[in-house]
């Protein structure tokens, strides 16, 4: 099963978009937008950047933990990941929103 974007509605009523691997784990979430098209056009910047391994923002936590985002090429953050308990794991998250994100389908649960 392929990945893919859904873009839902948050509890404060703003359009967020996730990725979810073909296993149904989410693996990059969006910030919150007002209008559903900014959704969409962040959807669109992730499939652009997904490829580009310097496109990657590698960080630890304060708890120690393991996290990425992904960035545009203005250096603004259009997703970021869970945290991962090792860099290795995060590595290897990074290395599924490379695979999946590029041909992700959207899905709109709006």
């Amino acid at each position: 099963m392929a990945g893919k974007f859904e873009i839902y509605k948050d509890k404060a009523g703003e359009f967020r978009f996730r990725l979810k691997a073909g296993n149904g784990e989410i693996i990059l979430a969006s910030e919150g937008y007002v209008q559903k098209a900014s959704a969409e056009n962040g959807i669109s910047s992730v499939k652009t950047n997904a490829p580009s391994d310097e496109r990657f923002e590698r960080k630890e936590t304060k708890s120690g933990g393991h996290m990425f985002n992904l960035k545009a090429s203005n250096g603004q953050v259009i997703g970021t990941s869970e945290s991962y308990t090792t860099t290795s794991a995060r590595d290897n998250g990074i290395e599924s929103v490379k695979r999946n994100a590029p041909d992700a389908r959207v899905e709109d649960l709006t």
